[in-house]
């Protein structure tokens, strides 16, 4: 076999459909992890200048954010793991169905653990949706503020008075309601707008529901992949069974017609 057909046959073992997945998951899992942490940083910051002057009134919401940080380090970590798995498991069932005529046996034991990555995998999706959810609200947060420091821009608003254009985000629930100031209106409003964290942190929230998402597709395209490589290792537990029995017929009948004629040629 030359170099060339050697190279074909390596990349006719590779799992496309696995290795794409593996790919649009890192990417996504990437994405929400490195803005969501930088984005729930500046929006400490914003608040902490602008709306809670007062540690004590956000020190709850500075350990939740804290913990969400931490998590954030720990759904990197695993998902880094479990999509090098996944693939593994890509190549492990390409090869079952390649070499599903050859020596090459699939076990109770492979088979099981196929079925485990199936159901890990979808709880992992419904598990992946909630966090989608959960990423669009400081999306919707953010552009609520955004919105308003628009309006207040706009020509066509024609407004006397822009002090009374306020913006309270303690009815978020963010913040408590004896926070101080709590709310920020006009002027001040405007240049919470255009400081870079809240720009940074806009945007970045953005880019983390988006990789949320291309999470979410990622694990539905692996579950699509796991159930059909566990389908295929199924059937092609079935052939090599059916196999075996056949050899184990084919060589009893050989044996009895061996026998047969022996006996024959006894009695001749």
């Amino acid at each position: 076999m030359g170099c060339f057909e050697c190279c074909i046959k390596c990349l006719g073992g590779v799992p496309y459909a696995s290795l794409v997945a593996t790919i649009l998951c890192f990417s996504g899992v990437a994405l929400f992890c490195g803005c969501g942490h930088v984005a729930l940083t500046g929006t400490l910051t914003i608040l902490e200048n602008h709306f809670s002057k007062v540690t004590s009134d956000h020190a709850m919401l500075t350990d939740v954010i804290q913990l969400m940080q931490y998590v954030i380090y720990g759904i990197a970590s695993f998902f880094f793991l479990y999509g090098i798995i996944l693939l593994a498991e890509g190549f492990y069932t390409t090869s079952a169905v390649k070499e599903l005529h050859s020596e090459f046996k699939t076990t109770i034991c492979g088979r099981c653990i196929s079925g485990m990555f199936v159901f890990l995998t979808y709880i992992l999706g419904i598990a992946w949706l909630g966090v989608f959810g959960f990423s669009a609200v400081p999306v919707f947060l953010f552009y609520n503020i955004w919105s308003t420091c628009n309006a207040m821009r706009s020509p066509v608003a024609n407004l006397t008075n822009v002090d009374t254009i306020c913006v309270d985000v303690r009815q978020y629930g963010i913040i408590p309601w004896n926070a101080s100031p709590g709310k920020a209106c006009g002027s001040t409003l405007g240049d919470i707008c255009n400081t870079s964290e809240f720009y940074l942190s806009y945007h970045l929230y953005i880019i983390a529901c988006a990789g949320a998402g291309a999470t979410v597709i990622a694990l539905i395209h692996f579950l699509m992949i796991l159930s059909a490589n566990w389908a295929y290792l199924k059937d092609a537990s079935r052939m090599h069974a059916y196999q075996d029995i056949k050899l184990k017929e084919e060589q009893e009948l050989h044996d009895i017609t061996s026998r047969s004629k022996e006996c024959l040629n006894s009695y001749t």
